[in-house]
């Protein structure tokens, strides 16, 4: 939390002008007073009246003659009554005069230092206002400030966010793609594992069959080579007539199924033939499909190969190799189906 800095001035700065004013104005007014005093008039004071009787004294000096006493009594009776009244008078209204003035003076002296009070207040409170102008100047510049720097503070702090932000949102996706990858790749290899155990299990049944069947093959000669006599022969000739029956009867429906899959190609011509040999389990679903003796057209070949497996299963042969398990391994292990372009045949 940042300090707000505020300005304050000292005391000697926010009184020091004013107070300069004021003793400058309290000595002007002192030098006027001083200057009204000095050429205010000077009224002689007034002298004092004294009626005296001339008398005569032993003591007089021996050098008063009769001549100054006589000058002096004539002076005395020269001055009247009314001529020291009006004297008085005079030196009332002179002395009237001086009071008056010296009040007037005093009157100016007191407005002149009243007015130099009012100014020298006047310039304290303006003084003490523009210096608290300066110290609200002052502080609303530091506001200023400080609001400038918390607001580029603010924004240097939200540009770090979205950069972290940013970043953050990079390595993310980049993690993605690493894991998308990785997964991809796992994909792959299981798919590629996946799809060769399968042909190796192909592969393994394909042996296998070949092998049952050279098993009975081998099986079926030995015991025609063990078998003499006409009722052998008969009942060889029996069983031969009975899976004939039977084969003739599941070929029926072997063509059928595959009959519905061919499409036969726009270069099939009459006379060409394609031979080939489709492996099944007992569940009745077709495991292969190879050529063993070509057309000489690849694409009349390609098509019967692709007609035999999309028939993926034939259910009927199930019921065959639970019947009679040892007829369907010798005759549908191993089939071989001849194509031509006006029909199938076995």
């Amino acid at each position: 939390m940042s300090t707000r800095y505020q300005y304050r001035p000292a005391a000697s700065e926010r009184y020091s002008s004013p107070l300069l004013k004021a003793v400058g104005l309290h000595l002007l007014v002192a030098i006027l007073l001083f200057a009204s005093f000095s050429s205010a008039p000077e009224f002689e004071p007034a002298r004092p009246i004294v009626q005296a009787t001339l008398v005569q004294l032993d003591s007089m000096s021996p050098s008063t003659t009769p001549t100054d006493q006589k000058i002096a009594g004539e002076a005395q009776q020269s001055r009247s009554p009314r001529a020291d009244e009006e004297a008085l008078e005079k030196q009332r209204e002179q002395q009237q005069a001086a009071e008056a003035a010296r009040a007037a003076q005093a009157e100016q002296a007191r407005q002149a230092e009243a007015e130099a009070q009012r100014k020298a207040a006047e310039a304290e409170r303006q003084a003490e206002a523009e210096a608290e102008q300066k110290a609200a100047d002052a502080a609303a510049a530091a506001e200023r400030r400080q609001a400038e720097e918390a607001r580029k503070a603010a924004e240097a702090q939200a540009a770090r966010e979205r950069a972290a932000a940013e970043a953050e949102r990079k390595k993310a996706e980049e993690e993605a793609r690493r894991k998308a990858q990785e997964e991809a790749r796992r994909k792959a290899a299981e798919e590629a594992e996946r799809k060769a155990a399968q042909e190796a299990e192909r592969r393994r049944e394909q042996e296998r069959v070949a092998r049952e069947q050279r098993e009975r093959e081998a099986a079926k000669a030995s015991a025609l080579n063990e078998l003499l006599g006409e009722e052998t022969e008969y009942q060889q000739a029996q069983a031969d007539r009975i899976g004939d029956q039977v084969a003739a009867s599941y070929d029926d429906v072997i063509r059928r199924y595959v009959s519905q899959q061919w499409r036969r190609p726009p270069t099939a011509r009459n006379g060409m033939v394609v031979e080939v040999r489709l492996s099944m389990l007992p569940t009745g679903q077709i495991t292969d499909a190879v050529v063993i003796r070509s057309s000489g057209d690849p694409g009349f070949d390609q098509s019967a190969v692709q007609a035999v497996k999309n028939v993926g299963r034939i259910p009927e042969m199930q019921q065959l190799s639970s019947e009679n398990p040892a007829e369907f391994n010798r005759l549908y292990r191993q089939r071989n189906l001849r194509f031509r372009p006006e029909d199938l045949s076995f």
